[in-house]
Formats: structure tokens, C-alpha cells, sequence
């Protein structure tokens, strides 16, 4: 799906729990779109919104963001760096993507596979209770970072 296809399916979305789409988050989304495996902080997306629209200001982007989380199209989650970085969430997956994230150089690596699956079906039928959601981060080093190979040099969390 392309960015104007994403944006218009957001847009229903936002438009469906009677939010508007306005021109701010409009921008906040296509840069979190065009920079998606970058997991940016709020910081990182206002650089880039403020380079398409030079007059929006820190606190719009922020607003835009938290309601963006709150509608739970954007995933607010922190990787161990003290920032706060967004993700958006698809709709061809019933939960978040999983992460790796490497603890020498702070690369990111993305796992799409849900592998819980098993496990929310035995919390169903053993405690009665509905997974709505989940997500796992798995804190390591990758092999390479032992090496001049490493990751970061390909995906690395800014």
C-alpha cells in the first residue's frame, strides 16, 4: 500500500471516532509513513514535520502524536534509550510486530511473525482470558556487533 492509501485508510479510521484529519496530522503521519523503520521520537518526527510545514510548533506534534496513540493507530513504546518512539500499527496484524534490540550498538531488527498466538489461545481457555494485544521487545546483542559487522550500520535506533 502506498503512503496516499495509507493516509486515506487512516483518515477513515480517525474520521470513525469522529476525529478530523487536519493538515498537522496529515504531516505527522505521511513522516512517520515515509520513515516507518526508523521508530522516530517525537523530537526526530517535529524535524522532519517542520521541514514540509515550517511553521508548526513542538507542542502540535506532540498533541498529534498522543492522539494518534490514544486511537491506537501509532505505538508509543520506549526501547531502554529514554526517548519515546512511535510505530505505527497495521491493520494486517492483529497485534504489534515483536522487536530485537541490541544492547551494544542500539540497532532495532523487526519480527512481523506473531509467535504468541499459541499462548493467547491457552490464556483463553485456562484463565478465561482475551488477548486484546501484546507486545514483546527482546533485549540482546546481536553476533555481528562482536564483529566490524555490525547491525547498526544497517538498522540502527537513532
Amino acid at each position: 500500500m502506498n503512503i496516499a492509501e495509507e493516509i486515506e485508510r487512516i483518515n477513515r479510521q480517525i474520521t470513525s471516532k469522529g476525529y478530523k484529519l487536519t493538515r498537522q496530522r496529515e504531516i505527522t503521519l505521511t513522516v512517520l509513513l515515509e520513515n516507518e523503520k526508523e521508530h522516530l521520537s517525537a523530537e526526530e518526527v517535529f524535524m522532519r514535520v517542520k521541514e514540509k510545514f515550517p511553521h508548526i510548533g513542538l507542542a502540535t506534534v506532540y498533541r498529534s502524536l498522543e492522539l494518534l496513540v490514544q486511537l491506537r493507530i501509532v505505538e508509543k513504546m520506549n526501547f531502554g534509550d529514554g526517548l519515546a518512539r512511535y510505530d505505527l500499527r497495521h491493520e494486517d496484524h492483529e497485534h504489534m510486530h515483536h522487536h530485537l534490540i541490541c544492547t551494544s550498538c542500539g540497532a532495532l531488527e523487526e519480527i512481523q511473525d506473531d509467535w504468541l498466538s499459541e499462548l493467547e489461545d491457552r490464556l483463553k481457555k485456562e484463565y478465561g482470558f482475551q488477548v486484546t494485544d501484546h507486545r514483546l521487545d527482546f533485549m540482546g546483542s546481536f553476533k555481528a556487533c562482536s564483529t566490524d559487522n555490525c547491525k547498526k550500520q544497517k538498522t540502527a535506533v537513532s
